[in-house]
This record gives structure tokens, sequence and C-alpha cells, in this order.
């Protein structure tokens, strides 16, 4: 938790530090067409572990610099036996997050994603052919950097690798004894056009 108010404190400072060079910003005004629509494709490769899922995303475009929306995800994750103790596991979990896109440098820009996912698990023992399945939640904050060809108001392409900074051993980006796993995201991202323009 403490590291998630480290990199929202830190966020803030960026976001005021843009904030005086943005002249659209002096309007507040709410724009239908800076809401864009969207999904991501996800890869997470290790040792003897695969993930692979689907991200549907909203967001708005606040400013040239600064995207925000709320991300869902549906993902699958198997570890072969041989990596985890002689232990198959295959589990499925989907849930929701919040995101937020600061682009410091025109296409480069720095994610946050807290998650929180559900995961149905299934674990079988390779040796005595037991099987158990179970039910687990976690949550899970995900920090990285992206690429994108964003115009706003156009639609655009994206990927992102991010790592889960969270420590909850039952997240799905954390592997067999703590590891990190990175998560590559590509996706596009369409905006809604307001009707009068």
């Amino acid at each position: 938790m403490r590291r998630l108010f480290i990199v929202l404190g830190m966020l803030s400072l960026t976001v005021s530090t843009f904030a005086q060079d943005e002249e659209e910003e002096k309007t507040h005004k709410f724009r239908r067409d800076n809401i864009f629509i969207g999904a991501a494709i996800g890869l997470g490769l290790s040792s003897g572990g695969f993930s692979g899922g689907a991200n549907p995303e909203i967001g708005y475009s606040v400013a040239q610099w600064l995207d925000a929306g709320i991300s869902t995800n549906l993902n699958y994750n198997s570890y072969s036996a041989e990596y985890n103790g002689g232990t198959r596991q295959r589990s499925f979990n989907y849930g929701a997050g919040m995101f937020v896109r600061v682009f410091p440098i025109r296409s480069v820009f720095l994610q946050v994603l807290p998650e929180y996912n559900r995961i149905n698990t299934n674990l079988r023992d390779v040796y005595s052919g037991q099987e158990v399945t179970y039910k687990q939640q976690a949550p899970s904050l995900l920090l990285g950097v992206g690429y994108a060809s964003r115009e706003v108001g156009r639609s655009s392409f994206y990927t992102v690798i991010m790592f889960d900074a969270g420590n909850n051993e039952d997240s799905p980006y954390i592997g067999h004894l703590g590891s990190k796993r990175p998560i590559l995201r590509t996706g596009f991202n369409f905006y809604l056009r307001s009707r009068r323009r």
C-alpha cells in the first residue's frame, strides 16, 4: 500500500507540472470526443509459465499528456509441473482496475494500473494424480512503460510492458516463489466522436 501512495504522489507531481503548460485545461469542459474505447491482448512468459488474455477498456483523454480510465481483464495462466514443484497449475482470472497514462514525451507513456482479480485455479500433482480446485481474490499494482501512436481524437495503437509492484502471492502476475513476470499488452483505442463539431 505504501508503494501505491508513493506512485500516486509522484504522479500528482507530474500532473501539476504539466498542467501549467496545458492550454485546453483552462476551459475544464467535458468533451465527448475525448472518450475512447479499446482492447489489448496480453502475453506473459517465464520459465515454465505462460499467461494470455484480453483487456477491454474505456477511457478519457484529460489532456494531450494524460489519459485515465477503467480496464477489465480476462486472463489464462499456466505453470508446468517441472518448474512448479511437481504440480501443474492452470488458472483463469477476471477483474477490473483503473488506469492512468502519463505521456512525458510524445508517444511514450508511463502507466499505473491497480487491479482487483478473482482467480479460479486447478492444481494437479503429476506424481500422485491428485487434483484440487480453489477460488481466490487478489489485488495487483501494475506499473509500466509503453509506446503509443497517439493523437487525441484519432484511433491509436499502443504497446506496454508492466510488472506487478505488489507482493500478494495470489496475484496472477506473480509466479512460483514470488518471481515477477513481465506483462506485455498490445492494443488499439478508438475515440468516440461528438455529434456536433
